[in-house]
């Protein structure tokens, strides 16, 4: 398993990425710094409007943690957070909207970025060369390039890098994995994924207004294209625009395929990535990404089928979304809530025994401590840059497979899709100036 993770990291170095250096450092030089148990762990945030703020909430709720600043380009997000962390904490976190100078603040231990996708990148970047740990929201970037110096850069300054895929830290993600592992349900031949939510068609389209006082909306687009200030593509809807996000397949698809990858510690990218689908309905709601999508991705042993269609809320099994692991001797249906078994029949009679909805709970929580415990024992968190950039780049590879109307083949001994100069360009965006992004 190892000599597959080096294997994969040294291919997709490869990727055109500006300053993109080659093999990367082990593993295990993010064991190099250790903490004391008592040490207190000084946290900002940057992105506070939504998740972000969540899961700065979760670190609170530690003990020896501390909120030092708060970073956001909003003033409103800014007024309404910042007494809510002094009222929990009984003082005062610093105010910035510029995260350059939150950078620069040397009581920060550890960054949280839960900004739009399209800033995770440059954040993170910054907060590792800041000698920072970071817990970055997922998907881990905007693209596959932009994950890439991400991982090279956590590497080589040392630093633990969680990143939100907070089901790698629940224990019914756990106990489907041990028993797919263990044979329960036979050999794993084929991973249903679906996923449909109402909120993935956007938001009703209306006009461009100014933009809101106390916004930086330039500081918000930061190297995503010059564009016109308009609600529905801002607060709460800016997935569904390609140059801030990928729509359902990043959102929500990282989540789910992760677990279809875990099913068999998969480190490599697939055989090939075939899509369909296409914004077929809700044309008086604005969104670039798409509506209808159905994706395959073929594996060496087994294939991952996905499947969305935003605007509804219902799916097979009565669940509006989840996995479908299917073995020659039962599927394992699973969600958040939990987990069921339903065995195959053999000669009258099950071939395994049935096993009823077993329940979940949240899991957020266990991912933030996992992510703090690793900073001070300089551990490998539960999903770490690595993991991070091979379910995006499932997800990322998903979409330019729809957006270029083309089968994908990933060429590892180059890092792109060969001599599909379409697909190539979406690997890695062109930043605006004076936006650059990292070399490392």
């Amino acid at each position: 398993m190892k000599s597959n993770r080096r294997s994969f990291l040294s291919n997709s170095s490869k990727i055109a990425v500006a300053g993109a250096s080659g093999v990367l450092p082990g593993l295990s030089q993010a064991k190099s710094k250790k903490t004391s148990a008592n040490d207190k762990i000084t946290v900002g945030l940057v992105g506070a409007r939504n998740m972000g703020f969540g899961i700065l909430n979760h670190a609170l709720n530690q003990p020896g943690v501390e909120c030092g600043a708060i970073c956001d380009i909003d003033n409103d997000v800014l007024d309404m957070r910042i007494p809510e962390v002094e009222e929990k904490q009984g003082k005062r976190p610093g105010r910035y909207k510029d995260f350059r100078k939150f950078m620069e603040n040397k009581d920060l231990d550890a960054v949280i970025v839960g900004t739009p996708d399209h800033w995770h990148c440059l954040i993170t970047v910054a907060a590792c060369e800041a000698g920072k740990d970071v817990y970055v929201e997922k998907p881990m970037a905007n693209s596959i390039g932009e994950c890439n110096v991400m991982v090279e850069t956590a590497r080589k300054y040392k630093r633990i890098v969680q990143v939100g895929q907070q089901q790698r830290s629940g224990r019914l993600w756990m106990d489907v994995m041990d028993r797919i592992r263990s044979g329960q349900i036979g050999q794993l031949r084929k991973v249903q994924i679906w996923a449909n939510f109402n909120y993935g068609v956007g938001r009703p389209v209306v006009p461009d207004t100014p933009v809101p006082e106390g916004v930086d909306f330039d500081m918000w687009l930061g190297p995503a294209p010059e564009r016109t200030f308009n609600p529905s593509r801002f607060h709460g809807s800016w997935r569904m625009f390609w140059d801030y996000g990928g729509g359902l397949m990043t959102d929500w698809g990282v989540h789910l395929i992760d677990m279809a990858l875990w099913a068999k510690d998969v480190t490599d990218f697939p055989l090939a990535t075939v899509s369909t689908g296409g914004n077929f309905s809700h044309p008086d709601f604005a969104h670039e990404t798409y509506d209808t999508m159905s994706v395959g991705w073929q594996m060496k042993d087994y294939v991952i089928n996905w499947e969305h269609t935003a605007g509804t809320q219902n799916g097979p099994y009565g669940r509006l979304y989840g996995l479908a692991f299917i073995g020659n001797d039962a599927t394992i249906v699973a969600d958040r809530s939990g987990f069921e078994l339903f065995p195959e029949m053999e000669g009258g009679e099950y071939k395994v025994p049935a096993i009823p909805k077993q329940g979940g709970r949240e899991t957020h929580e266990p991912h933030v401590q996992n992510f703090l415990e690793c900073i001070k024992t300089r551990e490998e968190p539960h999903c770490n840059v690595e993991t991070g950039r091979l379910v995006a780049a499932y997800a990322h590879t998903a979409n330019i497979a729809l957006r270029t109307n083309s089968r994908l083949d990933w060429d590892p001994s180059v890092g792109n899709f060969g001599g599909n100069e379409k697909a190539n360009e979406l690997i890695t965006p062109g930043y605006r100036k004076p936006w650059k992004l990292p070399k490392i």
